[in-house]
């Protein structure tokens, strides 16, 4: 009598046509967990990778050009990944611009941002150039990180007296309490402030989900210290130079 459980074609088509049950799955594949699949897929993604592009950062156009020539299973777990990624970003991406708030907005717009939302307001006033300089880059921050909340608000609108020695002035909030508040932006540049130094200032805070790997004053900081020495008249035999 045949093998019911041989591998030949009778038995597939026997059981095709429900004559024959499904054949048991052996123990390897029983035991096959999810663990052991992504395992499976990062070995096969690691022995195709030398001259190959790299498949974590692929677009999803082009993990569809790839099908015809990388294992399937491998493109259908990145294209999956990819599509969770570019979901869970698109949905963080709330704002992207400078909004001006009034006080009767404020508890709505800054403590009601919603859970987990970075909310970077600025206090300011037209009349105090550093903060016509400050809004400018701020417009452009909140195009680059639409996931956290950039608004502006008129000083002694939002904090009546409020002093304009302290503008421009930064309140960041998350979750409705205040995490920071940083008043002026000497320590960023002054009038040669950047979007870079506002970035990495709002980075070290937590606010921005930034690419910068070093601050990008530091390099300004060098020249600063040697202009400093020429126009004093020091000079690096000085007693003052350590």
């Amino acid at each position: 009598m045949q093998d019911p459980n041989a591998d030949t074609e009778w038995n597939d088509a026997l059981r095709r046509h429900g004559i024959l049950p499904e054949k048991e799955k052996s123990k390897d594949e029983q035991e096959m967990t999810e663990e052991d699949f992504i395992a499976m897929v990062e070995q096969s993604i690691a022995e195709k990778a030398s001259g190959k592009k790299d498949l974590s950062k692929a677009t999803l156009d082009e993990l569809d050009e790839l099908e015809d020539d990388e294992d399937e299973a491998v493109i259908l777990a990145y294209r999956n990944q990819r599509i969770n990624e570019l979901r869970a970003a698109a949905s963080r991406a709330k704002f992207g611009d400078l909004l001006h708030i009034g006080s009767h907005e404020f508890v709505d717009q800054v403590n009601k941002a919603g859970k987990d939302v970075w909310v970077v307001l600025h206090l300011y006033k037209d009349s105090v150039q550093q903060c016509v300089l400050v809004n400018n880059h701020l417009r452009t921050l909140a195009k680059k990180f639409p996931q956290t909340k950039f608004v502006k608000s008129i000083s002694t609108d939002c904090i009546k007296n409020y002093p304009d020695a302290n503008l421009p002035t930064f309140l960041v909030y998350r979750n409705g309490d205040m995490v920071k508040q940083v008043v002026g932006i000497t320590p960023f540049g002054g009038n040669t402030t950047t979007p870079n130094d506002l970035e990495w200032a709002f980075k070290q805070i937590g606010a921005v989900e930034s690419q910068l790997v070093e601050n990008p004053r530091a390099k300004h900081a060098v020249k600063d210290v040697l202009t400093s020495k020429i126009r004093g008249g020091g000079g690096y035999g000085s007693d003052d130079d350590e």
